[in-house]
């Protein structure tokens, strides 16, 4: 059974940090591709971030290029997005997801987590 499940979410002001984490298992992470969405309120979700696992390339939304960094621990099958200088912008639920393609075009992936709400305050 594939299962993705982030944390690291909560509540911060605008200027400060948060890292989410997202544990994966039933898949093979060094094949796949696996991204960070994120969908506030009355929008539709998008790609914030995404990275190889097989040779950690990476692309990012432009709206986080500079800001945000994402990671991976291959032993830990387990990515990460460092997330700096964050606006009420960012607000949103971030999930992340898997697939074998590297985009972040949410129907390129199949299997996704629950999400965790992040809220940036002004």
């Amino acid at each position: 059974e594939v299962q993705l499940v982030e944390s690291g979410g909560g509540l911060v002001q605008a200027g400060g940090s948060l890292r989410l984490s997202c544990a994966t298992s039933g898949f093979t992470f060094d094949e796949s591709a696996i991204g960070w969405f994120r969908q506030a309120p009355g929008k539709e979700r998008e790609g914030v971030s995404c990275i190889s696992g097989r040779d950690g390339s990476t692309y990012y939304d432009g709206s986080v290029k500079g800001r945000f960094t994402i990671s991976k621990d291959n032993a830990k099958n387990t990515i990460y997005l460092q997330m700096n200088t964050l606006t009420p912008e960012d607000t949103a639920v971030y999930y992340c997801a898997a697939g074998y393609i590297l985009s972040l075009v949410p129907s390129t992936y199949d299997y996704w987590g629950q999400g965790i709400q992040v809220t940036v305050s002004s």
